[in-house]
């Protein structure tokens, strides 16, 4: 052990200067944070999105429109489209379960069925809406169909 080698233990020295303890150490009074205001007190908390005093985003921003909450969209699908995915994908009952399967669908999409276009073969349906145009077509071919209860609302999508 050499005088020139000799250092103190870990720990037991601190580089920072503690804040708060007197004047003497150069760091009391108000202990670097400034005189006044909300940041000088103890256990202040910064509000989130605060812009110190500067007026807020979302009120600097003007508001139009209405999102109606309550609002049931749902995935329309057109009898011409009906017929195309029943050769595509050897459906015989058009439901979202069987749509989900194929990927043409999300898990909580509902389903709409709508008029335009024909329908040759004879399909089962269990959707959530069908217009009255697409319920005369159905029957016509000879088709079941079963409006399923609407328990959700979704946000919108088309296919």
């Amino acid at each position: 052990m050499n005088l020139h080698t000799i250092k103190p233990a870990k720990g037991s020295t601190h580089k920072e200067k503690r804040l708060g303890r007197g004047e003497a150490s150069g760091k009391g009074g108000t202990s670097t944070k400034g005189n006044k205001g909300g940041q000088s007190r103890a256990g202040y908390q910064r509000k989130m999105a605060h812009e110190g005093g500067q007026m807020p985003i979302q009120r600097r921003l003007p508001k139009r429109g209405f999102k109606n909450p309550h609002r049931v969209s749902y995935v329309v699908f057109n009898l011409s489209q009906i017929e195309q995915l029943a050769e595509k994908y050897d459906i015989k009952e058009v439901s979202a379960a069987n749509l989900y399967a194929n990927g043409l669908i999300a898990r909580t999409d509902l389903v709409k069925i709508l008029g335009t276009g024909e329908l040759k073969s004879k399909l089962d349906f269990k959707v959530s809406a069908v217009s009255e145009k697409a319920k005369k077509a159905i029957a016509g071919v000879g088709g079941k169909l079963e409006i399923l209860e609407v328990k959700q609302v979704v946000i919108v999508k088309k296919s």
